[in-house]
């Protein structure tokens, strides 16, 4: 199986889950610092439009920002001053690594926590776009953890309806449904 390429200026719906479909979530700190960590690596490479943190996978919808776009003094590196090139893949990479270190370190297991490699979905229309936003909110109504995308605490819904600063595309989002009225009606209707 090939591995979608991870391009420049696309949007794509990036998930996976724990490996053996095991938790990746354990407590709520957990969520928090993958969403810490989600801030740190992903925001200086992708636009995040939507997410869905479930206890053993996640659901991310971003756009990979074009290379004039990139902001060198957002990225933090580790191991070298500069890096020779900038890959959204390598990005990825270091988020899930630290997540994984940090969970392995917190709770004294080993090995890998995520299956490999993840799992990314170039998305080619808007209309699937929107579809998308609202599989994602729906995603625990759809597991049946609750009854309404409203009623999760770990997904972006909140944060979109909200007027509290986020680095979410929140205005983007909401033009896709043309207000946030419609926005709550589309995602009662799913």
């Amino acid at each position: 199986m090939q591995i979608e390429k991870i391009e420049f200026g696309k949007f794509y719906h990036i998930f996976n889950r724990g490996n053996n479909s095991q938790d990746i979530f354990f407590e709520e700190e957990n969520y928090l610092y993958f969403l810490k960590l989600l801030t740190k690596y992903i925001f200086p490479v992708a636009d995040i439009y939507c997410y869905c943190l479930m206890n053993n996978h996640f659901h991310l919808l971003i756009r990979i920002k074009e290379f004039e776009e990139l902001v060198l003094s957002d990225f933090t590196f580790s191991t070298v001053e500069k890096p020779k090139s900038f890959d959204a893949s390598r990005q990825f990479s270091h988020f899930f690594n630290a997540y994984t270190l940090a969970i392995n370190k917190r709770y004294k297991r080993s090995g890998s926590l995520f299956e490999k490699p993840f799992e990314r979905k170039l998305v080619e229309n808007e209309t699937y776009l929107v579809q998308l936003i609202l599989d994602i909110h729906n995603n625990p109504k759809n597991h049946g953890i609750v009854d309404r995308a409203e009623d999760y605490k770990w997904s972006s819904y909140h944060a979109i309806l909200s007027d509290s600063p986020t680095k979410l595309q929140r205005n983007k989002v909401l033009e896709y449904f043309d207000d946030r009225e419609n926005f709550v009606f589309c995602h009662r209707i799913d």
